[in-house]
Parts: C-alpha cells; structure tokens; sequence
C-alpha cells in the first residue's frame, strides 16, 4: 500500500472512469476522478464524418478535490455541432504528459473492446431500447449484471443501432449500510492512500474521522460506536424498542460508512479496477468467528474485483442515469416520520446520512443534470476547497451547513425528453407522511410531488417512469409489510410500497385514470431482488390507458430462494383472478396480468437471479421485448400472455 506522501509520482493518473453520463446531440457529460489537476482534451469521431479535437478547458469541464490526491472531474461539453444519431461514435480522452499526449488506450487499456482502439457510444435518437437495474451489492455471493450487459454490448459493437439508449440505475448503486470487512478495509487503505479529506464527529464515541478508522470496533462492531449517553439510550428506543442495534436499521450495518471520505472510496471502489491496484485487504485483529467472515467475504470480493474491468467498460460505453434508493444512503432512509426525527434529531446521524447524500450529489445526481445540481454543487465544491486549501480536514460548521441544505433540497428527480418522455422519480426525500401515526410508513411521494409529476406527463403520448421501488408489487408480500406495520413493527420488513399509505395510492391511481395523461406507461422499478413483469389495464376503460411493469432486481443480489418460492405460489393461490381477496386491495380499479418468465418452473412468476433487465419499446411506447439478461449467461423472456395484449 502506497503512502501518502510518495503516491503523487506513482499513482495511475486516473483512478475511475471515464463514465458516460446525460448525453444528448449538443451536449456530453462525462465523469471521471483523477489522481491530480490534469490538461485533457476530447476526441470525437463520429463514424462517417470528420473528427474532433476539443480541449477541455474552465469552460468545459469543472474539477473538485476530494483529497490531496483525488480530484473529480465533470466534463460537460457544449456542442455548436449536432453529433449524429444512431452511429458509433468513438472518443478518446487525451492526457497531457511530459512526452506529449497519452489516451485510453495507455492509461485504461480495459476500457477497450478486443481489437477496438478507442471507447465509442452511440446517440440513440428515442428511448426504445433501455437497460436498467438496481442492488448491487459487491459482497452478494453470486455473479455480476454489468458484466453480463458488457459481453452483451460486445457482441453487438458492429451494430450501434442495437444499442440501448441508456443504462438506467434505479437505485442501490452502492450498498453505504452493509459493507463487507475486506472491503472496509481496502475503503480505509485507499483513503490513506488518496489523503482523502478528514472530519470532526459530533455526537460519536470517537472524536473524528482517523480515530474512527483505528477504533477497535470499526470492523463489525460500529454498532458500538453510537454514543453511550442518554440521547443515545432515547435513540434506541426510538429505532429499536430499547435492543442496542446495529446503526440504524439494517441488519447488516456492523461495518456502515460513516464518513464522506468513506463513501467517496466506496464508489471508487465499486466502479473501478484501478484503485485496487493501490490497496490490500489485509485481515485486521479480530475474532475467530469474525475472522472466517472476513475471511468468506474476501473470497467474493476477490471475484468482484475480477468482474470490474467489464462494469468500468460497460460504463465508458453506455449513457448512464442514476437515482437512489435507501442502500445509497442508508437503509429504511426516510421510511417513517418517526425515523427521520430520530436520525436528523441526533448530529452523528444526521452526519451519516449527510455525507452519503453528499457523495451521491457527486458521484450519481450530478451528472444526471448538472444543471439543476448547480447550487447544491457549487456548496460542496466550497466547502471541499476550503478543506484542499486548509489542513485537509472539512470545516465542521460549513460541512454541517451544506449537509443541511441539501437534506432540505428539492430537485432530485430527473427528465429526459423524447420518444417516449423519460422520468426518474425521487421517491426518498418528498414523502407522504402519515396522518395517522408517525410511526407508519410515508407515501413514497407527498401530493405536491405528485401533482408535479402529473403536470410533467400531462398530454405526453407515452411515457417511461423510472420508480425505485415498484409501483405495483407482489400483493402478498405487502399484505405482509401491511400486518408487521400494524403491529408496530414497520421497520422490520422496511414496509415501504406505493400501497401502504392510502393518500399516496389514492393520488397515483388517479393519475392513471385522468384523461390528459399517457394512453401507454411503462414503470421501470428494482429494490426487490427479483425480477417479473406485469400488464396492467383500468378496469372499465377499455380505451386506455394501458401500463407496464418492469421490476428488475438486483443487479448483484438475490433473495433467499426458498421463501421467494413460498411467496411466489401463495401469492398466485391467494390473489388468484377471481380471488375475493382482490376486492379489498386499493388496486381493485387496476387489473393486473402477470407475466411467466420462459425459463422458470410451470406458473411461476417472479425470476430470482441477479442480472439486468432490457426493455424495448414499439412506435407507440409499448413493450415488445422484455428481458433479463440473467448473470449466469442465460437470457430470460417475459412474454405476454396474449401475444394479442
């Protein structure tokens, strides 16, 4: 592991990326972290037309440190050119060195398609063709999505009209709540390596951020790490019915990242195989039975880290769009108006949440549309600026500040124009609180959110809505949700579905029934950790409109495969079409035809494989081809039941 103080002649100039983000013919955003201020310029070959060779200066790209050795860049050129629709285009990042230039080919060589020179993308002029996942989780014993989706995109270089218009991460594009130990560790070595920037802790058993990563519990045991004093004891209560828990709400939250350094290393971490270069995951002290986990979880890593040259390729291929759900942030985030007293009421809490939301603004939201981003980033570029020009330690007053303006900040959803319109709903930051107890859970959309959806889509011949979590689900698993919320016991089961709070349904199922809106809705969803696919129609409307969901889930996760079996048959013996059940669920108006994916078992529904979901629409917006592209090499389909529908 390099030293801080030796890594700046020895470190790989670029430590992630490049990773295409909002793409249009006018304008490319592109992400990248490097390991120093570097001079870059763009090429652009558009295959049929004449190069281009843009240099990338204060205009065109915007640099903030994150460290004494990283720095993040978001180049976001504007285009006096259209580029050409439905065309390879092949593009280079040139880096100036001592001995002239040097591209992709010299410094990220696995970017590169076998016998490819340069990285290339193609501008899809509508959004017919989308491949779109959630839940990734690095230390999930099982294979990864984006490696699949990378030979898919292989096998189809030579045919740019076959490409998806975009990557749509729908949410858990990092697990920041449930951490495996070797990748803490390589999270801390990469930190020493990078000098990413410091912090104070409020509110913490430790004083800042180094004693935090030396403190004795901080593999596995950060549970204990919550203030011992009577707040704390009055926070447990709150959260957990007076049984000291792990951090917050998840199960698996003994290693949570706490610090902003610690989540900006993740993303590195998890999108890159370069920084693994720089780090080892080195067994700290711990105890036997700990020990074998780590141990264990090593093993699955190491696979993980194998898998990364094709997710990094993937990425610098394919436009991307982002949105989170709860795992970027933390689990149950925001799932009850109870919670968020309790998590924003204490300042370690708050602290996490904020610098997890901190480094989604910067690693996910801005390049969604860094217009819209613009304030909350010029915030955090001040404020990391200050750190770079000081001591290397985030001004805790200013951090503070900034982490609580962007909790308050509205403006996370994402709109991308054309056929069909494309939107990515925030369903975390806007919620529906109960009216009926703090203690059940939010609508997932407050009515304001809402009514500003329903004016976004309004007269829109069809439309795709990207909802983390899926609109219609699986009813019996809500009906379960729904009876752990009545005992009280909501964070149990993270009891959170479009479902569960009467006015957010109330709201949505009239916004499919009004007359101005979409004739077709295709619902792109993940959170669940399986797949399935459903058809959808308004009773007693035969005109229309007609909806679509597609849940596809997870990317590199799975559930417990026995009890997804159990809930797969009693689920289709309970909530059988004719079912008396089905009258009493707030969806009756709703008639639901769920789909059978063509590689599982006679009458089963739900498809439990890791993989990523690719969806292709016809003129009108309507799914003629839904897919999993199944982790394990396989294909599967979820065709109509009537190819007619």
């Amino acid at each position: 592991m390099m030293s801080p103080d030796t890594a700046a002649d020895t470190l790989p100039d670029v430590l992630a990326g490049p990773v295409l983000r909002r793409i249009a013919p006018l304008r490319l955003v592109i992400w990248l972290v490097a390991s120093r201020p570097l001079k870059l310029e763009l090429m652009l070959h558009p295959a049929g037309h004449p190069p281009r060779r843009l240099t990338l200066n204060d205009r065109r790209l915007r640099r903030v440190p994150l460290g004494r050795h990283a720095w993040l860049y978001l180049i976001d050129v504007p285009l006096d050119t259209p580029l050409p629709h439905g065309v390879r285009i092949d593009y280079d990042l040139k880096i100036a060195v001592d001995q002239g230039t040097i591209g992709i080919a010299d410094w990220a060589p696995h970017l590169l398609h076998e016998g490819a020179a340069h990285p290339c993308f193609v501008l899809a002029g509508n959004h017919r063709r989308l491949l779109h996942g959630s839940c990734r989780r690095p230390h999930h014993d099982g294979p990864d999505g984006l490696v699949r989706a990378d030979a898919w995109l292989a096998e189809r270089r030579e045919t740019p009209e076959a490409w998806p218009a975009w990557l749509l991460m729908t949410g858990d594009q990092v697990y920041a709540d449930d951490v495996a130990g070797p990748m803490l560790v390589a999270i801390h070595a990469l930190i020493h390596c990078l000098g990413l920037f410091d912090e104070t802790l409020e509110g913490a058993t430790v004083d800042d951020s180094q004693a935090l990563y030396k403190a004795s519990a901080t593999y596995y045991r950060r549970e204990a790490l919550l203030p011992d004093i009577e707040s704390s004891a009055d926070l447990r209560e709150r959260f957990f019915g007076g049984v000291r828990k792990p951090v917050f709400t998840s199960a698996n939250a003994h290693n949570h990242l706490m610090t902003f350094a610690e989540v900006i290393a993740m993303y590195l971490l998890v999108w890159s195989p370069v920084p693994w270069r720089l780090v080892e995951m080195a067994e700290p002290p711990l105890a036997e039975e700990k020990a074998a986990l780590f141990r264990r979880e090593q093993a699955i890593i190491e696979r993980f880290v194998e898998g990364l040259p094709a997710c990094a390729r993937l990425m610098a291929h394919i436009p991307s769009l982002m949105i989170f759900d709860d795992h970027d942030i933390t689990d149950d985030w925001n799932l009850t108006a109870d919670w968020e007293l309790t998590a924003y009421g204490h300042p370690f809490s708050r602290r996490i949440i904020g610098n997890a939301l901190l480094a989604y603004l910067l690693c996910q939201g801005w390049g969604n549309d860094p217009d819209r981003l613009a304030g909350p980033v010029d915030e955090a570029a001040d404020l990391l600026e200050n750190a770079a020009n000081t001591d290397g330690w985030l001004p805790t007053e200013e951090q503070d500040a900034v982490i609580g303006r962007l909790l308050r900040f509205q403006g996370w959803e994402v709109e991308v124009d054309g056929a069909p319109k494309l939107i990515m709903l925030d369903t975390r930051t806007r919620r529906w609180r109960s009216e009926r107890s703090p203690k059940r859970p939010s609508g997932l959309m407050d009515w304001e959110a809402l009514s500003e959806l329903q004016q976004h889509i309004l007269d829109a011949p069809s439309v795709v809505i990207v909802s983390p979590a899926p609109m219609f689900g699986v009813k019996l698993i809500e009906v379960i949700q729904k009876l752990f919320t009545l005992a009280g016991k909501p964070l149990l089961v993270d009891a959170e579905n479009w479902m569960a709070h009467r006015g957010a349904a109330s709201v949505l199922l009239h916004i499919f029934r009004h007359t101005r809106t979409p004739g077709h809705y295709v619902i792109l969803s993940g959170d669940v950790h399986y797949s399935f696919a459903y058809d959808i129609r308004i009773r007693h409307h035969p005109e229309g409109p007609w909806l679509w969901q597609i849940t596809s889930s997870g990317v590199k996760n799975a559930f417990p495969d026995t009890l997804l079996g159990w809930f797969d048959r009693a689920n289709r013996w309970l909530y059988a079409t004719r079912s008396p059940l089905n009258w009493i669920t707030k969806r009756w108006p709703m008639e639901i035809s769920p789909r059978d994916p063509d590689q599982a078992k006679a009458g089963e529904r739900l498809w439990n494989g890791a993989g990523i979901g690719l969806v292709e629409l016809d003129q009108s917006g309507r799914p003629h081809s839904i897919l999993h592209l199944d982790a394990r090499g396989f294909d599967v389909t979820f065709p109509p039941r009537n190819q007619d529908a």
